[in-house]
């Protein structure tokens, strides 16, 4: 069974840092893309961030450009977002995503991040 469970959120103060990890399960971890989200109440999901299978390419959103760092550990079947110089914007729900195929989207729980001070 296909799962990703991801951790790490919480409640940061503004310019603080967080590091979010999702580990990945039920699939060949080192063959896929995956990707990082997250969303607000009453918006829709944004992209944040994604790193290609081999992790040699990376790509972001421009409101995160500088400060957000997506990596992976294939060895341990894990990606992860490290997140620095935090903002009240970018307070919301982040998920993490794998694409097994055109329409075979699996996405996981969730993690709260809060920056507030």
């Amino acid at each position: 069974q296909v799962q990703l469970v991801e951790s790490g959120g919480g409640l940061v103060q503004p310019g603080g840092s967080l590091r979010l990890s999702c580990a990945a399960s039920g699939f060949t971890f080192s063959s896929y893309a995956m990707y990082w989200y997250r969303q607000v109440p009453g918006k829709e999901r944004e992209l944040v961030a994604y790193i290609n299978s081999g992790g040699g390419t990376t790509t972001y959103a421009d409101s995160v450009k500088g400060r957000f760092t997506i990596s992976r550990d294939n060895a341990k079947n894990t990606v992860y977002l490290q997140m620095n110089s935090l903002k009240p914007e970018d307070t919301a729900v982040y998920y993490c995503k794998v694409r097994l195929g055109a329409v075979n989207h699996v996405w996981g729980q969730g993690t709260q991040v809060t920056v507030s001070s």
